[in-house]
Protein backbone atom coordinates (compact mmCIF):
# COMPACT_ATOMS: atom_id res chain seq x y z
CA UNK A 1 0.00 0.00 0.00
CA UNK A 2 1.14 3.54 -0.77
CA UNK A 3 0.77 6.06 2.07
CA UNK A 4 0.56 9.84 1.95
CA UNK A 5 1.74 11.10 5.34
CA UNK A 6 1.14 14.65 6.52
CA UNK A 7 2.41 16.54 9.55
CA UNK A 8 0.02 18.11 12.06
CA UNK A 9 0.77 20.97 14.43
CA UNK A 10 -2.39 20.30 16.42
CA UNK A 11 -5.77 18.54 16.36
CA UNK A 12 -7.27 21.08 13.95
CA UNK A 13 -4.51 20.74 11.37
CA UNK A 14 -4.49 16.96 11.82
CA UNK A 15 -8.18 16.81 10.91
CA UNK A 16 -7.51 19.18 7.99
CA UNK A 17 -4.76 16.84 6.74
CA UNK A 18 -7.12 13.87 6.91
CA UNK A 19 -9.91 15.76 5.16
CA UNK A 20 -7.44 16.77 2.45
CA UNK A 21 -6.48 13.18 1.70
CA UNK A 22 -3.74 12.04 4.06
CA UNK A 23 -3.49 8.27 4.61
CA UNK A 24 -1.58 8.92 7.82
CA UNK A 25 -0.78 11.84 10.11
CA UNK A 26 2.18 12.39 12.43
CA UNK A 27 1.82 14.61 15.47
CA UNK A 28 3.84 15.48 18.56
CA UNK A 29 2.93 14.67 22.15
CA UNK A 30 3.17 17.45 24.73
CA UNK A 31 6.90 16.77 25.18
CA UNK A 32 9.83 14.99 23.55
CA UNK A 33 9.08 15.80 19.91
CA UNK A 34 11.67 17.47 17.68
CA UNK A 35 9.45 20.55 17.34
CA UNK A 36 9.07 21.91 20.86
CA UNK A 37 6.45 24.43 19.68
CA UNK A 38 4.24 21.72 18.19
CA UNK A 39 3.35 19.78 21.31
CA UNK A 40 -0.16 18.50 21.99
CA UNK A 41 -2.27 17.45 24.92
CA UNK A 42 -2.70 13.68 24.86
CA UNK A 43 -6.48 14.04 24.85
CA UNK A 44 -6.22 15.89 21.52
CA UNK A 45 -4.19 13.00 20.14
CA UNK A 46 -6.90 10.61 21.35
CA UNK A 47 -9.56 12.62 19.50
CA UNK A 48 -7.40 12.72 16.37
CA UNK A 49 -7.02 8.93 16.49
CA UNK A 50 -10.80 8.47 16.78
CA UNK A 51 -11.38 10.73 13.78
CA UNK A 52 -8.58 9.18 11.73
CA UNK A 53 -9.48 5.54 12.29
CA UNK A 54 -12.96 6.03 10.82
CA UNK A 55 -11.21 6.59 7.51
CA UNK A 56 -8.61 3.86 8.12
CA UNK A 57 -6.06 6.67 8.48
CA UNK A 58 -3.09 5.99 10.75
CA UNK A 59 -1.75 8.29 13.47
CA UNK A 60 1.94 8.23 14.37
CA UNK A 61 3.20 10.07 17.44
CA UNK A 62 6.57 11.78 17.39
CA UNK A 63 8.87 11.13 20.36
CA UNK A 64 12.08 11.86 18.50
CA UNK A 65 14.26 13.94 20.80
CA UNK A 66 17.26 12.56 22.59
CA UNK A 67 16.39 11.87 26.23
CA UNK A 68 18.04 12.25 29.61
CA UNK A 69 17.86 9.55 32.27
CA UNK A 70 15.42 11.45 34.46
CA UNK A 71 12.98 11.82 31.55
CA UNK A 72 12.54 8.15 30.68
CA UNK A 73 9.95 7.53 33.37
CA UNK A 74 7.71 10.25 31.92
CA UNK A 75 8.27 8.92 28.40
CA UNK A 76 7.05 5.52 29.61
CA UNK A 77 3.87 7.10 30.99
CA UNK A 78 3.23 8.82 27.67
CA UNK A 79 3.73 5.56 25.76
CA UNK A 80 1.36 3.74 28.15
CA UNK A 81 -1.35 6.29 27.49
CA UNK A 82 -0.75 6.38 23.74
CA UNK A 83 -1.17 2.61 23.69
CA UNK A 84 -4.62 2.99 25.26
CA UNK A 85 -5.52 5.36 22.39
CA UNK A 86 -4.49 2.78 19.76
CA UNK A 87 -1.92 4.99 18.07
CA UNK A 88 -0.34 3.30 15.07
CA UNK A 89 3.32 3.99 15.62
CA UNK A 90 6.03 5.88 17.51
CA UNK A 91 8.63 7.90 15.62
CA UNK A 92 11.80 7.84 17.71
CA UNK A 93 15.45 8.88 17.64
CA UNK A 94 16.73 7.61 21.00
CA UNK A 95 17.58 3.91 21.25
CA UNK A 96 16.91 4.17 24.98
CA UNK A 97 13.17 4.06 24.20
CA UNK A 98 13.63 0.49 22.97
CA UNK A 99 14.48 -0.49 26.54
CA UNK A 100 11.00 0.64 27.70
CA UNK A 101 7.69 -1.23 27.47
CA UNK A 102 6.36 -0.31 24.04
CA UNK A 103 3.25 -2.53 24.26
CA UNK A 104 3.88 -3.75 20.73
CA UNK A 105 3.37 -0.30 19.22
CA UNK A 106 5.30 -0.34 15.92
CA UNK A 107 8.44 1.78 16.00
CA UNK A 108 9.58 4.05 13.17
CA UNK A 109 13.17 5.27 12.90
CA UNK A 110 13.21 9.07 12.74
CA UNK A 111 15.39 10.69 10.12
CA UNK A 112 17.18 12.12 13.19
CA UNK A 113 18.78 8.66 13.45
CA UNK A 114 20.89 9.58 10.41
CA UNK A 115 19.42 6.93 8.12
CA UNK A 116 21.61 7.34 5.07
CA UNK A 117 23.66 4.12 5.16
CA UNK A 118 22.62 0.62 4.14
CA UNK A 119 24.26 -0.79 7.28
CA UNK A 120 22.11 1.42 9.51
CA UNK A 121 18.89 0.41 7.74
CA UNK A 122 19.80 -3.28 7.87
CA UNK A 123 20.41 -3.06 11.60
CA UNK A 124 17.11 -1.30 12.25
CA UNK A 125 15.33 -4.00 10.27
CA UNK A 126 17.02 -6.79 12.23
CA UNK A 127 15.96 -5.46 15.61
CA UNK A 128 12.31 -5.02 14.64
CA UNK A 129 11.69 -1.47 13.44
CA UNK A 130 8.60 -1.28 11.25
CA UNK A 131 9.90 1.53 9.07
CA UNK A 132 12.88 3.77 8.41
CA UNK A 133 12.57 7.43 7.47
CA UNK A 134 15.42 7.97 5.06
CA UNK A 135 17.77 10.95 5.06
CA UNK A 136 16.65 13.74 2.74
CA UNK A 137 20.04 13.72 1.02
CA UNK A 138 19.61 10.32 -0.65
CA UNK A 139 19.27 10.05 -4.42
CA UNK A 140 16.83 7.78 -6.23
CA UNK A 141 19.73 5.47 -7.01
CA UNK A 142 20.75 5.24 -3.34
CA UNK A 143 17.15 4.62 -2.24
CA UNK A 144 16.80 1.83 -4.79
CA UNK A 145 20.05 0.24 -3.55
CA UNK A 146 18.79 0.23 0.06
CA UNK A 147 15.45 -1.23 -0.99
CA UNK A 148 17.09 -3.99 -3.02
CA UNK A 149 18.92 -5.26 0.07
CA UNK A 150 16.25 -4.83 2.78
CA UNK A 151 12.58 -5.64 3.34
CA UNK A 152 11.74 -2.90 5.81
CA UNK A 153 9.26 -0.16 4.92
CA UNK A 154 10.93 2.97 3.58
CA UNK A 155 9.60 6.49 4.08
CA UNK A 156 10.95 9.67 2.57
CA UNK A 157 10.21 13.37 2.70
CA UNK A 158 8.59 14.68 -0.46
CA UNK A 159 7.82 18.30 0.41
CA UNK A 160 8.72 21.13 2.75
CA UNK A 161 11.64 22.70 4.56
CA UNK A 162 15.09 21.15 4.33
CA UNK A 163 17.73 21.05 7.07
CA UNK A 164 21.12 21.81 5.58
CA UNK A 165 22.86 19.51 8.07
CA UNK A 166 22.43 15.78 8.04
CA UNK A 167 19.49 15.22 10.36
CA UNK A 168 20.42 14.57 13.96
CA UNK A 169 23.95 15.85 13.42
CA UNK A 170 23.50 19.60 13.78
CA UNK A 171 24.80 21.19 16.98
CA UNK A 172 24.94 24.81 15.91
CA UNK A 173 21.80 25.84 17.81
CA UNK A 174 22.98 24.12 20.99
CA UNK A 175 26.40 25.76 20.66
CA UNK A 176 25.06 29.26 20.04
CA UNK A 177 22.03 29.36 22.32
CA UNK A 178 21.96 26.20 24.46
CA UNK A 179 18.87 25.18 22.49
CA UNK A 180 19.40 21.78 20.95
CA UNK A 181 17.94 20.71 17.65
CA UNK A 182 18.08 17.15 18.98
CA UNK A 183 15.91 18.35 21.88
CA UNK A 184 13.36 20.11 19.66
CA UNK A 185 14.53 23.67 20.29
CA UNK A 186 16.44 24.59 17.14
CA UNK A 187 16.81 28.37 16.63
CA UNK A 188 17.47 27.78 12.91
CA UNK A 189 20.92 29.38 12.60
CA UNK A 190 21.05 28.00 9.05
CA UNK A 191 18.41 30.60 8.08
CA UNK A 192 20.69 33.51 9.03
CA UNK A 193 23.05 35.49 6.76
CA UNK A 194 26.78 34.71 6.72
CA UNK A 195 29.84 36.06 4.98
CA UNK A 196 32.44 33.71 3.53
CA UNK A 197 36.06 34.75 4.08
CA UNK A 198 39.43 33.17 3.39
CA UNK A 199 42.42 32.79 5.73
CA UNK A 200 43.59 36.34 4.99
CA UNK A 201 40.24 37.85 5.89
CA UNK A 202 39.29 38.55 2.28
CA UNK A 203 35.52 38.52 1.84
CA UNK A 204 34.51 36.07 -0.90
CA UNK A 205 30.75 36.41 -0.33
CA UNK A 206 29.17 39.05 1.90
CA UNK A 207 25.98 38.70 4.00
CA UNK A 208 24.18 35.99 2.07
CA UNK A 209 22.10 33.05 3.27
CA UNK A 210 24.81 30.53 2.54
CA UNK A 211 23.23 27.69 4.54
CA UNK A 212 19.54 28.36 3.82
CA UNK A 213 18.14 25.75 1.46
CA UNK A 214 15.15 26.10 -0.80
CA UNK A 215 12.15 23.93 0.03
CA UNK A 216 11.85 20.39 -1.24
CA UNK A 217 9.25 19.58 -3.89
CA UNK A 218 8.61 16.16 -5.39
CA UNK A 219 5.64 16.78 -7.64
CA UNK A 220 7.47 15.20 -10.58
CA UNK A 221 9.21 12.44 -8.62
CA UNK A 222 6.40 10.43 -7.03
CA UNK A 223 6.31 7.67 -9.63
CA UNK A 224 10.11 7.31 -9.58
CA UNK A 225 10.06 7.12 -5.80
CA UNK A 226 7.44 4.35 -5.90
CA UNK A 227 9.61 2.49 -8.38
CA UNK A 228 12.60 2.98 -6.06
CA UNK A 229 10.77 1.31 -3.17
CA UNK A 230 9.24 4.15 -1.14
CA UNK A 231 5.86 3.30 0.37
CA UNK A 232 5.30 6.32 2.64
CA UNK A 233 5.50 9.86 1.27
CA UNK A 234 6.02 12.44 3.98
CA UNK A 235 5.04 16.11 3.93
CA UNK A 236 7.14 18.18 6.33
CA UNK A 237 5.12 20.72 8.26
CA UNK A 238 4.44 20.24 11.97
CA UNK A 239 4.90 23.99 12.43
CA UNK A 240 2.90 25.01 9.37
CA UNK A 241 -0.53 26.65 9.36
CA UNK A 242 -3.78 25.05 8.31
CA UNK A 243 -3.80 26.58 4.81
CA UNK A 244 -0.40 25.02 4.08
CA UNK A 245 -1.39 21.61 5.42
CA UNK A 246 -4.64 21.52 3.41
CA UNK A 247 -3.16 22.86 0.19
CA UNK A 248 -0.04 20.69 0.09
CA UNK A 249 -1.77 17.50 1.27
CA UNK A 250 -4.57 17.88 -1.28
CA UNK A 251 -2.05 18.60 -4.05
CA UNK A 252 -0.13 15.38 -3.42
CA UNK A 253 -3.35 13.39 -2.88
CA UNK A 254 -4.42 14.25 -6.41
CA UNK A 255 -0.93 13.59 -7.78
CA UNK A 256 -0.60 10.20 -6.06
CA UNK A 257 -4.13 9.12 -7.01
CA UNK A 258 -3.32 9.66 -10.69
CA UNK A 259 -0.30 7.37 -10.39
CA UNK A 260 -2.11 4.72 -8.32
CA UNK A 261 -4.90 4.57 -10.89
CA UNK A 262 -2.38 4.11 -13.69
CA UNK A 263 -0.60 1.35 -11.79
CA UNK A 264 -3.77 -0.39 -10.59
CA UNK A 265 -2.85 0.29 -6.94
CA UNK A 266 -5.01 1.49 -4.07
CA UNK A 267 -4.42 3.99 -1.33
CA UNK A 268 -4.31 2.67 2.22
CA UNK A 269 -7.20 4.73 3.61
CA UNK A 270 -10.91 5.15 2.91
CA UNK A 271 -12.89 8.06 1.58
CA UNK A 272 -13.02 10.35 -1.42
CA UNK A 273 -12.02 14.02 -1.40
CA UNK A 274 -14.42 16.71 -2.62
CA UNK A 275 -13.40 20.32 -3.22
CA UNK A 276 -13.61 23.15 -5.70
CA UNK A 277 -10.17 24.34 -4.56
CA UNK A 278 -7.39 23.97 -7.12
CA UNK A 279 -4.32 23.20 -4.98
CA UNK A 280 -1.17 25.12 -5.85
CA UNK A 281 2.12 24.55 -4.05
CA UNK A 282 3.30 28.10 -4.77
CA UNK A 283 0.29 29.70 -3.07
CA UNK A 284 1.37 28.74 0.43
CA UNK A 285 4.70 29.11 2.21
CA UNK A 286 7.71 28.27 0.06
CA UNK A 287 11.27 29.48 -0.40
CA UNK A 288 11.02 28.36 -4.05
CA UNK A 289 11.69 24.71 -4.76
CA UNK A 290 14.44 22.18 -5.28
CA UNK A 291 14.64 18.41 -5.72
CA UNK A 292 17.82 18.60 -3.61
CA UNK A 293 20.10 15.58 -4.33
CA UNK A 294 17.40 13.23 -5.60
CA UNK A 295 18.74 13.39 -9.15
CA UNK A 296 22.36 13.89 -8.21
CA UNK A 297 24.28 16.96 -7.11
CA UNK A 298 23.02 20.26 -8.49
CA UNK A 299 23.97 23.83 -7.68
CA UNK A 300 20.58 25.50 -7.50
CA UNK A 301 19.58 24.41 -4.01
CA UNK A 302 20.06 27.58 -1.92
CA UNK A 303 17.58 30.34 -1.12
CA UNK A 304 20.63 32.58 -1.26
CA UNK A 305 18.99 35.99 -0.93
CA UNK A 306 16.24 35.33 1.60
CA UNK A 307 14.92 32.58 3.88
CA UNK A 308 11.40 34.00 3.64
CA UNK A 309 8.49 32.76 1.58
CA UNK A 310 8.47 33.96 -2.03
CA UNK A 311 5.04 32.68 -3.00
CA UNK A 312 4.12 32.58 -6.68
CA UNK A 313 5.76 34.50 -9.54
CA UNK A 314 2.99 36.54 -11.19
CA UNK A 315 4.86 38.72 -13.67
CA UNK A 316 7.40 41.45 -14.30
CA UNK A 317 7.01 45.19 -13.90
CA UNK A 318 6.28 46.82 -17.27
CA UNK A 319 5.29 50.28 -16.06
CA UNK A 320 6.06 52.29 -12.92
CA UNK A 321 4.67 55.57 -11.60
CA UNK A 322 5.06 57.21 -8.21
CA UNK A 323 1.69 55.78 -7.06
CA UNK A 324 1.27 52.46 -8.86
CA UNK A 325 2.84 49.86 -11.10
CA UNK A 326 1.65 47.62 -13.94
CA UNK A 327 2.55 43.99 -14.54
CA UNK A 328 3.50 42.36 -17.81
CA UNK A 329 0.93 39.59 -17.32
CA UNK A 330 -2.75 39.60 -16.55
CA UNK A 331 -3.26 38.93 -12.86
CA UNK A 332 -6.03 38.63 -10.28
CA UNK A 333 -4.44 40.65 -7.49
CA UNK A 334 -6.89 42.13 -4.99
CA UNK A 335 -6.72 44.45 -2.01
CA UNK A 336 -5.15 42.58 0.90
CA UNK A 337 -2.79 40.46 -1.19
CA UNK A 338 0.90 40.50 -0.32
CA UNK A 339 3.64 40.93 -2.93
CA UNK A 340 7.43 40.81 -2.78
CA UNK A 341 10.39 41.38 -5.07
CA UNK A 342 14.19 41.55 -4.96
CA UNK A 343 15.64 45.06 -5.10
CA UNK A 344 18.85 46.13 -6.83
CA UNK A 345 20.88 44.72 -3.92
CA UNK A 346 19.03 41.41 -4.12
CA UNK A 347 17.33 42.07 -0.79
CA UNK A 348 13.76 40.82 -0.55
CA UNK A 349 11.21 43.61 -0.16
CA UNK A 350 7.51 43.23 0.47
CA UNK A 351 4.32 45.22 0.55
CA UNK A 352 0.53 44.86 0.60
CA UNK A 353 -1.88 45.69 -2.20
CA UNK A 354 -4.36 48.39 -1.15
CA UNK A 355 -6.35 48.60 -4.37
CA UNK A 356 -6.34 47.60 -8.03
CA UNK A 357 -7.76 49.79 -10.79
CA UNK A 358 -7.69 47.96 -14.09
CA UNK A 359 -4.02 47.15 -14.68
CA UNK A 360 -2.83 49.63 -12.05
CA UNK A 361 -1.69 48.11 -8.75
CA UNK A 362 -1.43 50.39 -5.71
CA UNK A 363 0.62 49.44 -2.64
CA UNK A 364 0.38 50.50 0.99
CA UNK A 365 3.83 52.05 0.89
CA UNK A 366 6.14 53.40 -1.76
CA UNK A 367 8.56 50.87 -3.21
CA UNK A 368 11.55 51.50 -5.44
CA UNK A 369 10.33 49.27 -8.23
CA UNK A 370 12.00 49.35 -11.60
CA UNK A 371 11.14 47.98 -15.01
CA UNK A 372 11.73 44.25 -15.29
CA UNK A 373 11.50 43.49 -11.56
CA UNK A 374 9.97 40.09 -10.96
CA UNK A 375 6.92 40.28 -8.71
CA UNK A 376 5.84 37.40 -6.49
CA UNK A 377 2.53 37.11 -4.66
CA UNK A 378 3.50 35.78 -1.24
CA UNK A 379 0.03 36.11 0.24
CA UNK A 380 -3.09 35.25 -1.75
CA UNK A 381 -5.98 36.58 0.34
CA UNK A 382 -8.77 34.91 -1.64
CA UNK A 383 -7.03 31.54 -1.77
CA UNK A 384 -6.38 31.73 1.96
CA UNK A 385 -10.03 32.56 2.67
CA UNK A 386 -11.28 29.80 0.38
CA UNK A 387 -9.08 27.06 1.77
CA UNK A 388 -9.79 28.01 5.38
CA UNK A 389 -13.57 27.87 4.93
CA UNK A 390 -15.29 25.05 6.73
CA UNK A 391 -15.91 22.22 4.27
CA UNK A 392 -13.71 23.79 1.57
CA UNK A 393 -12.12 20.35 1.31
CA UNK A 394 -14.17 17.44 2.63
CA UNK A 395 -13.60 13.73 2.87
CA UNK A 396 -16.50 11.33 2.71
CA UNK A 397 -16.86 7.58 2.36
CA UNK A 398 -19.06 6.13 -0.40
CA UNK A 399 -22.21 4.52 0.96
CA UNK A 400 -24.33 1.83 -0.65
CA UNK A 401 -27.87 1.51 0.68
CA UNK A 402 -30.27 -1.38 0.22
CA UNK A 403 -33.89 -0.71 1.13
CA UNK A 404 -36.23 -3.64 0.60
CA UNK A 405 -39.54 -5.07 1.70
CA UNK A 406 -39.64 -8.22 3.84
CA UNK A 407 -42.47 -10.51 4.89
CA UNK A 408 -43.02 -8.52 8.09
CA UNK A 409 -41.77 -5.06 7.21
CA UNK A 410 -38.59 -3.64 5.72
CA UNK A 411 -34.85 -4.34 5.73
CA UNK A 412 -32.31 -1.48 5.37
CA UNK A 413 -28.52 -1.83 5.12
CA UNK A 414 -25.75 0.77 4.96
CA UNK A 415 -22.48 -0.53 3.49
CA UNK A 416 -19.07 1.07 3.03
CA UNK A 417 -17.20 -2.10 2.10
CA UNK A 418 -17.30 -5.85 2.67
CA UNK A 419 -16.13 -5.51 6.27
CA UNK A 420 -18.09 -2.44 7.25
CA UNK A 421 -21.84 -2.54 7.01
CA UNK A 422 -24.83 -2.34 9.34
CA UNK A 423 -28.47 -3.23 8.85
CA UNK A 424 -31.85 -2.94 10.51
CA UNK A 425 -35.03 -4.97 10.14
CA UNK A 426 -38.20 -3.12 11.06
CA UNK A 427 -41.66 -4.56 11.67
CA UNK A 428 -44.47 -2.63 10.01
CA UNK A 429 -48.18 -2.86 9.66
CA UNK A 430 -47.99 -2.72 5.91
CA UNK A 431 -49.83 0.09 4.26
CA UNK A 432 -49.32 0.67 0.58
CA UNK A 433 -48.82 4.14 -0.76
CA UNK A 434 -51.50 5.80 -2.83
CA UNK A 435 -48.91 7.85 -4.62
CA UNK A 436 -46.25 5.39 -5.78
CA UNK A 437 -43.90 7.89 -7.34
CA UNK A 438 -44.05 10.25 -4.38
CA UNK A 439 -43.36 7.41 -1.94
CA UNK A 440 -40.25 6.30 -3.83
CA UNK A 441 -39.07 9.89 -4.08
CA UNK A 442 -39.51 10.40 -0.32
CA UNK A 443 -37.36 7.36 0.43
CA UNK A 444 -34.62 8.45 -1.98
CA UNK A 445 -34.62 12.03 -0.73
CA UNK A 446 -34.33 11.02 2.91
CA UNK A 447 -31.36 8.81 2.25
CA UNK A 448 -29.66 11.39 0.09
CA UNK A 449 -29.69 13.66 3.14
CA UNK A 450 -26.53 12.48 4.81
CA UNK A 451 -25.76 16.04 5.88
CA UNK A 452 -22.58 16.58 7.89
CA UNK A 453 -21.89 12.89 8.22
CA UNK A 454 -18.71 11.28 6.89
CA UNK A 455 -20.58 9.55 4.05
CA UNK A 456 -22.04 10.31 0.66
CA UNK A 457 -24.63 8.22 -1.15
CA UNK A 458 -23.03 6.37 -4.03
CA UNK A 459 -25.82 3.91 -4.72
CA UNK A 460 -29.31 3.11 -3.42
CA UNK A 461 -31.43 0.08 -4.31
CA UNK A 462 -35.12 0.09 -3.40
CA UNK A 463 -37.05 -3.13 -3.80
CA UNK A 464 -40.71 -3.74 -2.95
CA UNK A 465 -42.68 -6.87 -3.72
CA UNK A 466 -45.15 -4.94 -5.82
CA UNK A 467 -46.16 -1.44 -4.81
CA UNK A 468 -44.20 0.92 -2.55
CA UNK A 469 -45.09 0.88 1.11
CA UNK A 470 -46.16 4.00 2.90
CA UNK A 471 -43.48 4.73 5.48
CA UNK A 472 -43.74 7.76 7.81
CA UNK A 473 -41.04 10.36 7.37
CA UNK A 474 -40.21 10.11 11.08
CA UNK A 475 -39.46 6.41 10.62
CA UNK A 476 -37.17 7.12 7.65
CA UNK A 477 -35.32 9.80 9.65
CA UNK A 478 -34.88 7.47 12.60
CA UNK A 479 -33.54 4.66 10.42
CA UNK A 480 -31.02 6.99 8.78
CA UNK A 481 -29.77 8.47 12.07
CA UNK A 482 -29.43 5.13 13.84
CA UNK A 483 -27.67 3.34 10.99
CA UNK A 484 -25.23 6.21 10.43
CA UNK A 485 -24.33 6.19 14.12
CA UNK A 486 -23.91 2.39 14.18
CA UNK A 487 -21.79 2.45 11.04
CA UNK A 488 -19.50 5.16 12.41
CA UNK A 489 -19.03 3.21 15.65
CA UNK A 490 -18.30 0.04 13.71
CA UNK A 491 -15.64 1.77 11.62
CA UNK A 492 -13.89 3.05 14.75
CA UNK A 493 -14.27 -0.07 16.89
CA UNK A 494 -13.44 -2.41 14.04
CA UNK A 495 -10.15 -0.68 13.24
CA UNK A 496 -7.36 -3.24 13.07
CA UNK A 497 -4.29 -1.95 14.86
CA UNK A 498 -0.96 -3.51 13.95
CA UNK A 499 1.39 -4.75 16.65
CA UNK A 500 5.09 -5.27 16.14
CA UNK A 501 7.52 -6.11 18.90
CA UNK A 502 11.12 -4.97 19.06
CA UNK A 503 13.09 -8.20 18.92
CA UNK A 504 15.57 -9.26 21.58
CA UNK A 505 18.33 -9.66 19.07
CA UNK A 506 22.07 -10.16 19.28
CA UNK A 507 22.52 -8.32 15.97
CA UNK A 508 25.81 -6.45 15.95
CA UNK A 509 25.72 -2.71 15.38
CA UNK A 510 27.90 -1.79 12.43
CA UNK A 511 30.17 0.48 14.49
CA UNK A 512 32.24 -0.44 17.56
CA UNK A 513 33.01 3.13 18.58
CA UNK A 514 30.46 5.95 18.84
CA UNK A 515 31.24 9.67 18.91
CA UNK A 516 29.03 12.44 20.25
CA UNK A 517 27.40 12.49 16.79
CA UNK A 518 25.56 9.29 17.72
CA UNK A 519 23.64 11.32 20.33
CA UNK A 520 23.82 8.94 23.30
CA UNK A 521 22.38 10.87 26.25
CA UNK A 522 21.07 8.26 28.72
CA UNK A 523 22.13 4.98 30.32
CA UNK A 524 19.45 2.93 28.60
CA UNK A 525 20.69 4.00 25.17
CA UNK A 526 24.24 3.19 26.26
CA UNK A 527 23.13 -0.21 27.53
CA UNK A 528 21.33 -0.90 24.24
CA UNK A 529 24.42 -0.17 22.15
CA UNK A 530 26.65 -2.29 24.39
CA UNK A 531 24.30 -5.25 24.05
CA UNK A 532 24.77 -4.90 20.29
CA UNK A 533 28.54 -4.95 20.32
CA UNK A 534 29.56 -1.30 20.70
CA UNK A 535 32.68 -0.99 22.86
CA UNK A 536 33.34 2.75 23.16
CA UNK A 537 30.61 5.36 23.57
CA UNK A 538 31.01 9.12 23.87
CA UNK A 539 28.25 11.18 25.45
CA UNK A 540 26.07 13.42 23.31
CA UNK A 541 27.14 16.94 22.35
CA UNK A 542 24.46 18.29 24.69
CA UNK A 543 26.31 16.65 27.61
CA UNK A 544 29.96 16.68 26.65
CA UNK A 545 30.28 19.19 23.81
CA UNK A 546 32.42 18.83 20.69
CA UNK A 547 34.09 20.81 17.93
CA UNK A 548 32.19 19.85 14.78
CA UNK A 549 28.83 21.62 14.60
CA UNK A 550 27.45 20.46 11.26
CA UNK A 551 28.06 17.99 8.47
CA UNK A 552 26.36 18.89 5.21
CA UNK A 553 26.07 17.42 1.78
CA UNK A 554 25.68 20.99 0.55
CA UNK A 555 29.15 22.24 -0.29
CA UNK A 556 29.92 25.93 -0.68
CA UNK A 557 33.00 25.25 -2.80
CA UNK A 558 30.84 23.37 -5.29
CA UNK A 559 27.96 25.85 -5.11
CA UNK A 560 30.23 28.86 -5.72
CA UNK A 561 32.31 27.17 -8.41
CA UNK A 562 35.47 27.07 -6.27
CA UNK A 563 36.25 23.37 -6.74
CA UNK A 564 39.84 22.97 -7.92
CA UNK A 565 40.66 26.63 -7.38
CA UNK A 566 43.73 27.66 -5.41
CA UNK A 567 41.96 29.35 -2.51
CA UNK A 568 43.68 30.69 0.57
CA UNK A 569 42.29 28.17 2.99
CA UNK A 570 40.99 27.57 5.52
CA UNK A 571 37.70 29.29 4.74
CA UNK A 572 35.36 30.63 7.40
CA UNK A 573 31.73 31.57 7.77
CA UNK A 574 31.12 34.73 9.77
CA UNK A 575 27.70 35.60 11.17
CA UNK A 576 26.22 39.04 11.89
CA UNK A 577 27.65 38.98 15.42
CA UNK A 578 31.17 38.43 14.06
CA UNK A 579 31.40 34.81 15.23
CA UNK A 580 33.62 32.73 12.97
CA UNK A 581 33.10 29.10 12.00
CA UNK A 582 35.84 27.04 10.38
CA UNK A 583 34.96 25.14 7.19
CA UNK A 584 36.54 21.81 6.26
CA UNK A 585 35.90 20.04 2.99
CA UNK A 586 35.79 16.26 2.65
CA UNK A 587 36.19 16.12 -1.11
CA UNK A 588 36.23 12.31 -1.19
CA UNK A 589 32.66 12.23 0.17
CA UNK A 590 31.80 15.64 -1.29
CA UNK A 591 30.76 16.93 2.11
CA UNK A 592 31.32 20.15 4.02
CA UNK A 593 31.92 20.30 7.77
CA UNK A 594 31.41 23.34 10.00
CA UNK A 595 33.44 23.67 13.20
CA UNK A 596 33.86 26.01 16.08
CA UNK A 597 36.75 28.34 15.37
CA UNK A 598 38.94 26.57 17.92
CA UNK A 599 39.31 22.89 16.99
Amino acid sequence: MIELLSGAKNLESGIAAINSGADAVYIGAYKFGARVNAGNDLNDIKNLVLYAHKFNVKVYVVLNTILYDQELKEVQKIIDELDSFNVDGLIIQDFGILELNLHGIPVIASTQMHNIDLEQVKFLEKIGFKRVILGRELSLKEIKEIKSKTNIELECFIHGALCVSYSGRCYMSEYLAKKSGNRGECIQPCRLPYSLIDSTGKVLVKDKYLLSLKDLSSENDIEDLIESGITSFKIEGRLKDLDYVSNVTYFYRKKIDEILKKKGLKKSSRGDIFSEIIPDLEKTFNRSFTTYFRHGRKKDILALNSPKSLGKLIGEVKEVSKDYFVLSKKNNLISGDGICFFDKNNDLKGSNVVRVEGEKIFLNEKQNLKLGDKIYRNYDLQFDKDIRKKDSIVRKMPLKIIFKETQKGIYVSFKVDADNYVFKEILLNKEYSKNKEQSLENIKNHFWRLGNSDFYLKEIKIDFYKDPLFIPLSTLNQIRRELLKELEEKLINGYKKEKKEIEKSDAKYYLEKLSYENNVSNQKAESFYKKHGVKEIDSAFEIKGGDKLMTTKHCLKYYLGFCGQNLKEPLYLVNEKGQKFLLKFNCEKCQMEIYKNNP
